[in-house]
């Protein structure tokens, strides 16, 4: 993948690229958007808790694809409140901190979702070279 960074247009502001650029043939996986809901059922207060949770499911998803995080190449997340943009942002770091070329990202509030206790939802297209 390739980073696409005009120097024409100002930088990004948080960790992510303005564009990528993926290599001829690549595998591509489109995850579901995945929200913080525990395997048990349960959902954490709080963003950075349903982010990690959101990043956890993504990471399992990626891997039966034999993908890492370092295979993304784009986020879109959704979120309920700006309150909630710093926890998300702590989450999705920790989860970049394989990646060698930053994704492109869209970042969005919305009114809410299915449950009211859901805050994040994060959904992402991963590419790798063929097997």
């Amino acid at each position: 993948m390739k980073s696409l960074l005009p120097p024409t247009i100002a930088p990004p502001f948080a960790r992510y690229s303005h564009g990528v650029e993926l290599p001829p043939g690549a595998r591509i996986v489109r995850t579901s958007g995945q929200l913080g809901l525990a395997q048990d059922g349960t959902v954490p207060g709080g963003a950075e808790a349903q982010a990690a949770i959101c990043f956890a499911n993504i990471t399992a998803i990626l891997a039966e694809a034999d993908m890492t995080p370092a295979h993304v190449c784009h986020l879109s997340t959704f979120v309920t409140d700006r309150a909630h943009m710093a926890g998300y942002m702590a989450a999705r770091d920790a989860f970049l901190t394989q990646a060698t070329v930053l994704p492109s990202s869209t970042l969005v509030i919305v009114s809410g979702f299915t449950r009211p206790e859901f805050v994040v939802e994060v959904e992402v297209w991963a590419a790798a070279p063929p097997t």
